[in-house]
């Protein structure tokens, strides 16, 4: 499977279970919704202090699985460096993460309020590999 193929299967797909590499070198493993943003990355919102993010800061890789609404129906595993864009440069695209994952919000005011007092930001895989390449 090629990054494209990846990208056009997370753009309908948001579930996912997202892995980040612990100090001690063990797997920390987080489910997520994730979404595609404008650049071709896989994008995660996520919290500031959350475990993912402090893992994500000491070595800025991860790899990403996300699996169709059936669970066990398609899926795909991408994964890549990461970087996090933070507020306040994240506002806007923590707007278009959530418009492309959940439509409109009935309060994009109080959704910004949310982002800040949450201490919000986005976490964002370049997909320097994807699959599966095989199926069994």
């Amino acid at each position: 499977m090629d990054a494209e193929d990846a990208r056009r299967f997370i753009r309908s797909h948001h579930r996912g279970v997202l892995a980040t590499t612990r100090s001690d070198g063990r797997a920390q493993l987080s489910p997520v919704t994730t979404a595609i943003d404008g650049g071709g990355r896989a994008v995660v919102s996520t919290r500031a202090g959350a475990m993912k993010t402090v893992n994500v800061r000491r070595r800025p890789w991860a790899a990403l699985c996300v699996v169709s609404d059936e669970f066990f129906g398609p899926w795909v595993q991408v994964e890549g460096p990461v970087d996090l864009l933070e507020l306040p440069d994240a506002m806007d695209e923590l707007v278009a993460y959530y418009r492309s994952v959940s439509g409109e919000h009935p309060d994009w005011d109080d959704y910004r309020r949310a982002m800040e007092r949450d201490r919000r930001l986005l976490l964002r895989i370049t997909i320097d590999r994807a699959g599966p390449d095989r199926a069994g």
